[in-house]
């Protein structure tokens, strides 16, 4: 589902190992007609559909407020 006027910008986050790898399994399987799914696709799709059901569990369905400061970085993950 492409949104026209959004730009799409690089996100880093970090996924356990397991949900990563069976996200680029599925990407690459699914690559193909007729899905044509990339990762990307997926990760949108899968933040879309969790954000619009915790904006109906905890916000009335409506749109969160917009943020007054951008994220702060949490403790860094020990390698």
């Amino acid at each position: 589902m492409q949104h026209e006027g959004n730009p799409k910008v690089r996100a880093t986050i970090y996924l356990p190992l397991d949900v990563l790898n069976e996200a680029r399994d599925a990407a690459v399987h699914l690559a193909g007609y007729p899905a044509r799914l990339t990762l990307t696709q997926l990760a949108e799709n899968a933040l879309r559909a969790e954000l619009r059901r915790l904006k109906a569990l905890y916000n009335e369905g409506q749109d969160f407020p917009r943020r007054d400061e951008e994220l702060r970085g949490g403790r860094p993950i020990a390698a």
